[in-house]
């Protein structure tokens, strides 16, 4: 059981979160000119658009574009991972599952939160993923050389095994799948050196198993695979420089990884520059601000929180923006700065928002609880608890939540 716990907290913060990330920003270049070194159907206009909707998190828009690709593409392993893109992507961001500060610090296998995926979509997932693994099989089968299948084959893979990671806590799975889609994207790169699309995969594969103890590769499968930190930090960057499906994702991926070894300012950087390029993105800049909380300015992360949650008042500016994960991250972020009055507000407007997952709501509630313990309100603190242990949905909460029922908060 220890052993499970470890590798809970080392795949957390390595496997599911460079994989969180890796679902965070799944886009094309948008520069114009022709490229030899990727697929030729990540150059259509129909694609361009789809992913600009998807940048603005206007998923229901990008999908349309993608399924009209799609039809005019039927056996195009392509087309289907861009659709696959946003429904994975979509299915996440509604159970509120794409704020890396919790892949940073909890441990996955530990937690009690049940993700309860709609069948329909489930399915979806696997069918598109089955189909673009047997179109590729056939198409190599048929040409060994063929580098755009070995990377469509890798991408859908990838994305796959960031599903099974945030939605099923499938760590040794995950890390199978990532496995193949990096020996997927560096046979594409052994056929063409300069596809650099297919590098984020293997970048992501060298930091991480570089990151991760001989133990927990055992646990996972993946020993005598190698890995290189800078190694992986620089395959990133030139994905990020010359990709046109993985640019933006790599970025993403680059930050956190960044982020994980302390090199805030670098990371910082990085997570501005995709808050200023899609700045009707929330996530980016939800994420930038994660990331100051995280250097130690807790004031300047306040000020970006707060910046968004103005910038949500304006018709229109975000198209779909889930507050309640900006409100959650301001409540931290003041708690940390031991304004605990404003915290205690500040969860309950995470809890408060209508769009809310079961799952936050509950975690708000609880930290609100424990704010107005601090606050020596203890009535509204049992209150909070009682809905945090409240039966029925999520009940990753209730045993904490039903010991301060008993005894009142006391830590911070």
């Amino acid at each position: 059981m220890k052993n499970i716990k470890i590798m809970g907290h080392r795949l957390g913060k390595f496997t599911a979160g460079a994989f969180v990330l890796f679902l965070l920003a799944m886009t094309v270049r948008t520069s114009g000119a022709a490229d030899l070194h990727t697929d030729p159907l990540n150059l259509d206009p129909m694609v361009r658009d789809g992913f600009q909707h998807f940048y603005n998190l206007d998923y229901d828009g990008s999908l349309q574009r993608f399924e009209t690709v799609l039809k005019a593409h039927p056996q195009d392993p392509m087309a289907m991972g861009y659709v696959l893109t946003v429904v994975i992507f979509r299915e996440l961001y509604h159970q509120d599952l794409l704020d890396t500060t919790y892949y940073a610090h909890d441990s996955f296998l530990s937690s009690k939160r049940n993700v309860d995926v709609p069948a329909a979509t489930r399915q979806q997932i696997e069918d598109l993923t089955d189909s673009v693994d047997r179109i590729c099989d056939q198409r190599i089968k048929n040409n060994s050389r063929d580098k755009d299948a070995y990377f469509a084959r890798g991408y859908a893979k990838g994305l796959h095994a960031a599903f099974i990671t945030l939605v099923d806590h499938s760590f040794a799975g995950a890390a199978r799948q990532g496995y193949a889609a990096r020996s997927d994207s560096e046979q594409a790169l052994k056929i063409d050196p300069e596809y650099a699309d297919a590098k984020m995969a293997v970048g992501i594969q060298q930091f991480a198993v570089a990151s991760l103890p001989r133990l927990v590769r055992l646990m996972v499968g993946i020993v005598g695979v190698g890995g290189n930190k800078e190694k992986g930090l620089d395959m990133l960057r030139d994905a990020a420089a010359h990709g046109y499906v993985t640019n933006v994702s790599s970025r993403t991926v680059l930050s956190l990884f960044l982020r994980h070894d302390a090199r805030y300012q670098e990371a910082i950087v990085v997570q501005h520059g995709l808050a200023e390029e899609f700045p009707h993105d929330y996530l980016f800049r939800l994420e930038e601000a994660n990331l100051t909380k995280d250097a130690g300015n807790g004031p300047g992360a306040i000020a970006i929180y707060k910046q968004v949650l103005s910038d949500a008042q304006k018709p229109g500016y975000f198209a779909d923006a889930r507050l309640q994960m900006v409100w959650f991250g301001l409540a931290d972020t003041e708690r940390g700065q031991n304004d605990i009055f404003d915290a205690a507000n500040d969860y309950v407007n995470a809890a408060q928002q209508p769009k809310c997952s079961d799952w936050l709501r509950k975690r708000a509630q609880l930290n609100a609880g424990e704010m107005f313990d601090l606050l020596h309100k203890r009535d509204r603190a049992i209150q909070l608890y009682q809905m945090a242990a409240a039966g029925g949905g999520d009940q990753s909460q209730a045993d904490t939540a039903r010991k301060y029922l008993k005894e009142p908060y006391a830590g911070k």
